[in-house]
């Protein structure tokens, strides 16, 4: 708009378009002392869940009425710039979608939580590429330890990262060559349970459906399945084996319905976990068949719903909270004392039976 003679035309951000602008002050760590009447450090010791036993229970009490009612919020990056740390811990997982691990992550993020840490996730889907860009983000992000329940065998990052003196867990797996940290559920045993059940029940034919042999988890599964079938004097009928290119529901179908199409009797199927087995639920439909009167079927993991399923899934119950937790707790450990000696912890699985198995069908298919 042109003024008009004589008259000033408005300044702009005067007069009505003025926003006025209050400076609001940000508590620090001594208005949190000055209010609790206590020494700053023990401020920062009390804030930090790390140190706040180091303080008397009262005081620390205390100190955080102090800080809720000022609104202080700890400045985490000048916290990291004086101990060296960050207070976040990344963990790379390969299938988030999988809902055999959204429990286990909060098994991790409520221990590392407890703690004072940050849980950043990155998901591989079972990629070297997304992997190393995960692990790179997290070194980039200065991440004080890493969790990694990523599946392959023979992993070089991984390797890499031991040979760097990162902080490290596995977790749902192990790295034999580098000798790191681990917290696994005893798949011997686990497999054991569900071929011992399948045997007790009469069954002989048995099938399994396999993941990829490079996937650490898949590989114990079916070198476990293989030990059991042998310790009953069961023949392993290698045309019964099925080496699954991804743990899914379509690929549990696609290869249940390869089974049933290539002639060979059997009477009940070991999938390597329970989207597998749904996805052989899907098969059975597809050709008429129930389960368990024409075939069995048993998955691994018990993860959510599987007792929902009609019938429901006989599956090996893996405890996925304690897997995150303790997993978090080793991690924890190694990072209060750097020369921990690395651990391994198995965690007991559990038969759950339902209704997808019984004896097997007098005509095996």
């Amino acid at each position: 708009m042109t003024p008009r003679p004589g008259r000033m035309a408005p300044r702009r951000g005067a007069g009505p378009y003025t926003a006025t602008v209050r400076s609001r002050h940000i508590p620090t760590l001594r208005d949190v002392a000055d209010q609790a009447g206590v020494h700053p450090g023990t401020v920062s010791r009390a804030l930090n869940p790390a140190t706040r036993s180091m303080v008397n229970e009262a005081t620390a009490r205390r100190v955080l009425v102090a800080a809720e009612t000022l609104g202080y919020r700890p400045n985490s990056i000048a916290r990291g710039l004086r101990t060296n740390r960050s207070s976040t811990v990344g963990v790379l997982v390969p299938d988030i979608t999988n809902p055999f691990f959204p429990p286990i992550l909060r098994g991790i993020e409520d221990t590392l939580a407890e703690a004072g840490y940050t849980t950043l996730i990155a998901n591989t889907d079972n990629e070297a590429e997304r992997e190393r860009m995960g692990y790179e983000a997290f070194l980039g992000r200065h991440v004080d330890g890493l969790i990694t329940a990523t599946a392959w065998l023979h992993d070089e990052l991984l390797d890499e990262a031991f040979q760097a003196r990162v902080p490290m867990v596995l977790m749902n797996r192990r790295l034999g060559r580098s000798g790191a940290s681990a917290v696994c559920t005893d798949d011997d045993l686990g497999i054991k349970l569900v071929v011992d059940h399948l045997v007790g029940l009469g069954h002989r034919s048995i099938a399994h459906l396999a993941g990829r042999m490079a996937l650490s988890t898949a590989f114990a599964r079916h070198r476990a399945f293989t030990y059991a079938m042998e310790a009953h004097d069961q023949a392993v009928d290698p045309g019964l084996i099925v080496i699954c290119d991804r743990l899914t529901e379509e690929e549990g179908e696609k290869q249940t319905l390869a089974l049933l199409d290539q002639g060979r009797p059997f009477t009940a199927i070991v999938a390597a976990n329970d989207m597998l087995a749904l996805g052989a639920y899907d098969a059975l439909a597809k050709r008429g068949l129930s389960c368990p009167a024409d075939l069995s079927v048993v998955g691994y993991n018990d993860v959510r719903f599987m007792d929902k399923l009609q019938p429901p899934l006989t599956t090996v119950r893996v405890p996925k909270q304690d897997l995150g937790r303790e997993a978090a707790r080793m991690l924890l450990e190694q990072l209060a004392h750097e020369d921990a000696p690395p651990r391994l912890m198995l965690l007991q699985p559990e038969l759950v039976v339902r209704g997808s198995t019984g004896p097997p069908p007098s005509r095996p298919r």
